[in-house]
């Protein structure tokens, strides 16, 4: 796909999604291309917070990546759109730039000043984002100001020299439609990134070999110093963290306080008390002086394993402490651009299962992913009332899938493909968590926006998939698309309410259908998701039911408790939640009418389970034996060699292996038995 191929496709899906959702396209620009930001590790989440000055004025904001001191403690981010509606590529060039970061540092200069910032809708995000500039000022180190554009930034513009305001660093960065399509034609939701450990960090560091002759890459040992590691994560901030790594630390707290106390109290054992980090580089550039290896650049430098040691050693820094004395040792593998993609999501699963990181091998691999993605291609949804066409929602694991889907087929093919797989029906794995977590009675986790809110969910689902695999059946994936539907009709029905004005609406549908899951759970009753897939819309008492809901819980939303004015931030809160689920509302008959037990549901999951069973037992049997006798033979050989298979393992194996076809029962071991080999080393997959 070629730039200008990207920004129509990237410009359809706006257009697209803006009818389907009912909302501005601005809106969804922001949403889509914060993805990319997040995913690349510029944001730690990105909530939307529009806001026009009158004409003449020159002040704009768009949003904001979150609270400073909950996020990166030190730094304020401030996000400016600049969104043209056609889908022809046009160009931004310096002027024009500086124009609109222009209006972006008048808001932030407005913010600071209490007249002005109190002048304005105490309801509104503008008010609320004003509020907490001016609240965390004093906290607040730097500033970074991000502009993101569907325009092409020109190539005379090479960057935008730092400015300072009232002792505060203020940087820039511009996101433009051809930064996001590297992004995406790379596949690996991540920058380049080009660390020059000569130019910029005091010099090259020795490293000493350590791959075998017949490895697929590179691997060295180095020690890093923590004032140098420090510094790289200082300038390329969450990017360096290899996707799976950053994403489950949006779930924890990033400074360990046991590596923080090392660091204040004995610094000279910090080097035998921690574990060091893995690192990738897709290149790197090495020097031999004096019969010694000496590393100076690397390219896509990331760390797979060793996110918190990076990030407390440069909290740590950034506090003032000393860490001179703080030494780190690096594993470095350097692993190919075409190999990457399968290679580096590898390392960081197996690099960080010793330390009991559950959700950060559940990824677009994941079983439970390549499921629900096999359901997706698979089952046709129920035509709609009025309509003889059945169609599938599109389930993508991992990003670009669906264009990919579509691309290299003649017009008459992608016509059918579209009418299949109508873009409206399409859904991403942060999508799937925010559908079904709304219905945990977790609105204030899905507030916390779309990465942050993946990693609780990923933690819960990974471990009940470790439980109960089977409990994701057909029928779990039907309920999904059921609770799909609702999220976005819901989307639609608050956008349509004469009482919202603009503003939180994301906030508003999760706390609607969270206090509807909740008050019918209270009763024992269950929303009728079959129902709801079969007619692949919402009966009209539900509707009633999820305005009412989003009326009482924009009611809480704005109106903070004292001491918090921003409602963005609110939303977020447990205490949020707290008080939407204790209220008492008045449920519509007509809803009330078309609830089914609890018990009706329960047996529905039962059976579920059973076909599950059945299924996976199938599908055991038809892989083990598709992958043939050789295959076999090698993973018995390589299994014996290490003493890793059990005697009733070794049997099976050699049954299959002298050419017996096995039973179902003999599979399902088999196909266990290939993955303890793979978590163990083993290349092989079937």
């Amino acid at each position: 796909m070629t730039l200008e191929e990207f920004a129509r496709e990237f410009f359809q899906e706006i257009v697209a999604e803006s009818d389907a959702a009912g909302q501005f396209m601005e809106d969804v620009f922001f949403q889509k291309a914060c993805e990319y930001l997040t995913e690349a590790g510029e944001l730690d989440s990105a909530d939307r917070t529009h806001y026009l000055g009158p004409p003449g004025r020159g002040i704009r904001v768009d949003g904001y990546g979150g609270d400073p001191v909950e996020h990166e403690p030190d730094t304020l981010r401030l996000i400016i759109l600049d969104f043209k509606a056609s889908e022809e590529l046009e160009r931004l060039i310096r002027t024009e730039m500086d124009a609109i970061f222009k209006r972006l540092t008048n808001f932030l200069r407005k913010s600071l000043d209490r007249i002005w910032r109190n002048a304005l809708e105490e309801t509104s995000p503008a008010f609320g984002l004003a509020d907490m500039i001016g609240q965390r000022w004093g906290r607040i180190a730097r500033v970074r100001l991000i502009l993101v554009t569907n325009r092409q930034l020109s190539e005379r513009v090479d960057g935008r020299t730092a400015d300072e305001h009232d002792g505060r660093t203020i940087t820039y960065s511009v996101w433009d439609v051809r930064r996001l399509y590297r992004l995406a034609a790379a596949g690996r939701e991540r920058e380049e990134i080009e660390v020059d450990l000569t130019g910029n960090y005091g010099g090259p560091l020795s490293v000493l070999p350590a791959q075998q002759s017949e490895a697929d890459h590179e691997s060295y040992l180095a020690i890093i110093p923590g004032a140098v590691l420090a510094e790289i994560y200082d300038q390329w901030g969450a990017r360096l963290l290899e996707q799976n790594v950053r994403v489950f630390l949006q779930a924890r707290n990033k400074v360990n306080k046991g590596i923080r106390i090392t660091i204040e109290s004995e610094p000279s054992r910090f080097f035998a008390y921690n574990n060091g980090i893995t690192a990738t580089a897709e290149k790197i550039e090495i020097t031999n002086r004096n019969g010694g290896l000496r590393l100076h650049k690397l390219k896509n430098f990331q760390i797979v394993n060793g996110g918190q040691t990076t990030a407390s050693i440069h909290a740590a820094r950034r506090a003032k402490i000393d860490v001179s004395q703080i030494f780190v040792q690096m594993k470095l593998s350097v692993v190919d651009p075409e190999r990457a993609g399968k290679l580096v999501p590898k390392i960081s699963e197996y690099a960080n299962s010793q330390n009991r990181v559950n959700a950060a091998d559940f990824f677009s691999n994941h079983p439970f992913h390549v499921r629900i993605e096999e359901f997706s291609r698979r089952i046709y949804a129920p035509s709609p009332e009025g309509t003889f066409k059945q169609s599938k929602w599109f389930y993508e694991r991992a990003r670009g899938q669906y264009a990919d889907a579509r691309a290299g087929r003649t017009p008459a093919e992608r016509r059918k493909f579209d009418l299949e797989n109508p873009r409206r029906q399409l859904f991403t794995k942060t999508d799937l968590a925010k559908f079904v977590n709304v219905w945990q009675g977790l609105p204030h986790e899905v507030s916390l926006g779309a990465q942050k809110n993946f990693a609780q969910f990923a933690k819960r689902t990974g471990q009940a998939w470790k439980r109960h695999a089977n409990d994701f059946n057909e029928a779990w994936y039907r309920e999904a698309i059921a609770k799909a539907i609702v999220f976005r009709a819901t989307e639609k029905l608050v956008s349509n309410q004469p009482w919202y004005e603009g503003g939180y609406r994301a906030n508003i549908v999760a706390y609607a259908i969270a206090k509807v899951a909740h008050d019918i759970s209270v009763k024992d009753r269950s929303v009728d998701f079959e129902a709801i897939w079969r007619r692949q819309a919402l009966s009209q008492g539900l509707e009633k039911a999820l305005v009412k809901a989003a009326k009482s819980a924009h009611d809480v939303l704005v109106s903070p408790p004292e001491g918090m004015r921003n409602v963005t931030e609110w939303a977020k809160k447990q205490g949020c939640w707290d008080r939407v689920r204790n209220l008492e509302i008045s449920w519509p008959q007509l809803f009330l009418d078309k609830l089914v037990s609890k018990e009706e549901r329960q047996d529905a999951s039962r059976a579920a389970r059973r076909e599950q069973k059945v299924l996976n037992e199938v599908e055991a049997q038809i892989a083990v034996v598709k992958a043939g006798a050789i295959f076999w033979n090698e993973a018995l050989a390589w299994g014996n060699q290490r003493k890793l298979l059990t005697p009733v393992e070794r049997g099976i194996l050699g049954v299959i292996v002298r050419g017996k076809p096995p039973s179902s029962k003999q599979c399902a071991v088999v196909v266990r038995a290939l993955g303890k080999l793979q978590a163990e080393g083993f290349q092989g997959d079937i």
